[in-house]
């Protein structure tokens, strides 16, 4: 997975959104490349420019936290960011997190972790780190309406998001979730090197996606943990949700997701809608029908 992730590619990535300006350094001159020149790198890191050419030509090997730190100070790299740059400059030490026992398998969600989804009352699920879709309660499948009859593991939300023309739709901040998104999984890539799984799937979003591969050449890395998102739903309409995602411990590399409707505005109705439907199945409307639900033609009305 070098070519995915590689140290002197994201130095280079980084490189390139530093100006001369905002770096302190004067003058400048007209340029064929946008960012920092490697000299000017250096210089202002106190390498010297052959040590940093080799550095992001991968040829140097084992850079000191001293450097890589230098190096994280005139990037502006953030703590995520950092903590990237450390991993890929130590793609072989002891204290990484592995990949866990069988990197190419599609890990099921605990049995326990699943008893606990039906008992949130808000929409929940359980996450691989490549996004698939492990586990979803009764509501998160009337809110996913484009994933709940999928067999768990098999419905990837980033498959979704890049390769479903209806996901421009469902998604009202398509934009910016895209480029979460793609953060997300190059963080995934640096902490696991190893996921042979992890490399065909980006391969496959950069050969079929032009927003994809034009994300992934910004070698941006994110790690969220909270914020808010909205839907468009067939049924009800937009919904809009305070998102929370907790890392579960283990080998199997588990995230469980919870969405908590915004207080005061028309998604807490909505929900209350979905949560009848999901726990009065046999009356519940099938959104994949083409006819509209009683209740959207209620709420146009």
């Amino acid at each position: 997975m070098d070519d995915h992730h590689g140290f002197g590619d994201f130095l280079q990535a980084r490189r390139a959104l530093i100006t001369p300006q905002s770096a302190g350094l004067r003058g400048g001159g007209r340029r064929r490349v946008p960012g920092l020149r490697r000299e000017e790198l250096a210089q202002l890191a106190g390498i010297s420019v052959e040590y940093y050419q080799r550095l992001e030509q991968g040829r140097a090997k084992h850079p000191s936290d001293e450097v890589l730190d230098a190096l994280a100070e005139v990037l502006r790299l953030d703590r995520v960011e950092r903590e990237h740059l450390h991993r890929l400059a130590r793609p072989g030490r002891k204290d990484r997190p592995t990949s866990g026992p069988e990197p190419d398998r599609a890990v099921a969600a605990r049995p326990e972790l699943v008893r606990l989804l039906e008992h949130v009352r808000v929409p929940a699920m359980v996450l691989s780190d490549r996004l698939d879709v492990l586990a979803l309660n009764p509501v998160a499948k009337r809110l996913f309406v484009h994933g709940a009859s999928a067999a768990p593991g098999s419905w990837n939300l980033a498959v979704f998001l890049f390769l479903a023309p209806e996901a421009r739709e469902f998604y009202v901040e398509w934009d910016r979730l895209a480029a979460d998104t793609v953060g997300q999984l190059r963080a995934t890539a640096g902490r696991h090197p190893d996921d042979r799984r992890l490399a065909l799937l980006i391969d496959r979003f950069r050969a079929q996606s032009d927003t994809f591969r034009r994300l992934w050449s910004r070698a941006d890395v994110e790690v969220r943990t909270h914020g808010t998102k909205s839907f468009r739903h067939p049924a009800v309409g937009t919904l809009t949700f305070s998102y929370e995602t907790l890392d579960l411990s283990g080998p199997e590399r588990q995230r469980l997701v919870t969405l908590t409707p915004v207080p005061n505005g028309p998604t807490e109705a909505a929900l209350h809608l979905l949560t009848t439907w999901a726990t009065d199945s046999p009356d519940s409307p099938d959104f994949t029908d083409s006819t509209v639900p009683p209740a959207r033609q209620r709420q146009d009305a």
